[in-house]
């Protein structure tokens, strides 16, 4: 389960700061977002909230006035370490209480949404448990609890709370950076029996193209250069604009015209939503990165059908190809779960084999684990632990090698890079290229927001290193990003012009 502290980075193991009763503070509030990102912009959207009701973030929970889980249900062991991490604020909270400071402990996501009244039931210390639809109500829910702690709200709303969400202040988003998350679609329709997002998030819904231009307008206005354009199923999109059907493709075309906005990137697509319109749009948008997640799960369409993912081996290779032909040099991600219930060595050695063909730039790559009340959770064969966990370690190494190969084929090429803010080193800058690999520099502070052309010179086990060619001149308004000269064979020598074998 990642972790993202809304904010601010914590130390591990320093010292927690004393407690003393300061009455004349403003409020302060600690977020600690669990999961995906999607959580992570749902956890900076509570923030701006309760920006409006007059707190502040803090990077420690000993400070805190109110303390929020922003949970994720989907990785293992999901509640189990949500009750402990609220063990440990419960304790804080009574320590807070006795140096009287009122303290509020706050659940929210995708755990709070599956557990709901059993989470208070649990842990008596928790005041409110709201949903990923519900959270534009913490104001309101804030005050409820003042009277009646332990307030429960999973309903999905007729309400879009996106009518309701306040933009963040200027002050907030220029602390944010050059690169920001904008949610354009939630929820989801494809019933994978492992998954529990259906559950936790409910049916597909598209957010209006209006709603979405005007947020990624105000945060170009406040400096941003990069958006990711979030979903469950985000190439699953449509909305309307001007009395016209706007599929994902058609927002990015509508998104790159905002001025600012110099890069565009999307996440989490499906296979059987990936259209030839959408395809296209890698090849003639320069706004859209050569970046795709698109995650296959299992190499075996035996497996694929027991998952329900409705697509086939040959029918994902394909999309490749055509997604290749459209745009030779695009880096391409995946998610893999191994163990599934069922899953054979055979089964296994197919899921190895669609790695070797496709030669993902990065991946996602996991040990099933059962997920209460999805139906993989009643299948016969589950897998033993140990056999699970040879096999993650196979497939991670295969992954790990074909991330290591596209890393050294930009060794002595030109990229643009983002840069998003100072290195760990004095009189050294970081950022990102189009394929999302991180690239540290030489360079001044006041480069940071801007793109430049680099050579790539090194490569580490998680970055790059390059140096500085040119920068983007001060009056830049919106930069449009070309495709790096990169062709498959230079990429993977030994990979064929197609992925059939």
């Amino acid at each position: 389960m990642n972790e993202a502290k809304v904010s601010g980075a914590i130390s591990q193991g320093r010292e927690k700061p004393s407690l003393q009763a300061d009455v004349s503070a403003p409020r302060k509030v600690f977020i600690k977002s669990f999961g995906c990102q999607m959580n992570v912009y749902d956890a900076t959207r509570m923030g701006d909230i309760l920006e409006k009701e007059g707190y502040d973030l803090t990077p420690t929970a000993e400070d805190a006035d109110l303390v929020v889980l922003n949970t994720c249900h989907i990785r293992e062991r999901a509640s189990e370490k949500v009750y402990s991490e609220l063990g440990k604020f419960r304790e804080l909270k009574i320590e807070r209480e006795a140096m009287g400071l009122p303290t509020r402990i706050a659940v929210a996501g995708c755990v709070a949404q599956a557990e709901g009244s059993e989470i208070v039931r649990r842990q008596s210390a928790v005041d409110i448990v709201v949903g990923p639809q519900s959270y534009h109500r913490f104001p309101e829910l804030l005050r409820e609890a003042e009277r009646r702690p332990g307030v429960v709200d999973t309903e999905f709303p007729v309400i879009d709370k996106f009518e309701i969400l306040r933009q963040p202040s200027p002050k907030r988003l220029n602390a944010r950076g050059y690169s920001a998350f904008v949610t354009v679609q939630e929820g989801c329709d494809k019933f994978c029996t492992f998954c529990v997002v259906p559950y936790t998030r409910g049916a597909e819904v598209s957010r209006p193209v209006q709603s979405i231009i005007d947020e990624v307008r105000y945060l170009a206005d406040a400096g941003v250069r990069e958006v990711t354009l979030l979903g469950q199923n985000v190439n699953a999109y449509h909305g309307s604009h001007r009395g016209a059907a706007v599929s994902l493709a058609g927002l990015v075309a509508l998104i790159a015209e905002v001025p600012g906005v110099a890069r565009i990137r999307y996440t989490t697509s499906h296979p059987n939503d990936m259209s030839g319109e959408l395809i296209a749009a890698h090849r003639d948008i320069p706004e859209l990165m050569p970046y795709l997640h698109l995650p296959v799960q299992s190499g075996s369409d035996r497996i694929l059908s027991l998952m329900n993912r409705k697509h086939s081996v040959d029918t994902y290779l394909a999309i490749v190809e055509q997604v290749r032909a459209a745009r030779p040099d695009i880096a391409l991600s995946s998610d893999f779960i191994v163990g599934f219930p069922g899953e054979t060595e055979a089964d296994f050695e197919a899921t190895l084999d669609i790695v070797r063909r496709s030669r993902f730039a990065a991946a996602y790559s996991f040990m099933y684990s059962p997920r209460p009340g999805t139906p993989a959770t009643d299948m016969d064969n589950h897998i033993p632990a140990e056999a699970r966990r040879e096999r993650l370690a196979a497939l991670q190494a295969l992954l790990e090698e074909h991330r290591q190969a596209f890393n050294r084929a930009t060794i002595g090429r030109k990229v643009q890079v983002l840069l998003e803010r100072k290195g760990r080193h004095p009189g050294q800058v970081v950022g990102r290229t189009p394929y999302l690999q991180g690239v540290h520099a030489d360079g001044p502070e006041h480069l940071i927001g801007g793109i430049a052309t680099m050579a790539i010179q090194s490569v580490g086990p998680n970055s790059l290193k390059g140096l500085i060619l040119e920068t983007e001149s001060s009056n830049v308004q919106r930069a449009s990003v070309e495709p790096a000269n990169v062709e498959p064979a230079n990429v993977f020598p030994d990979r064929q012009a197609s992925n059939a074998e």
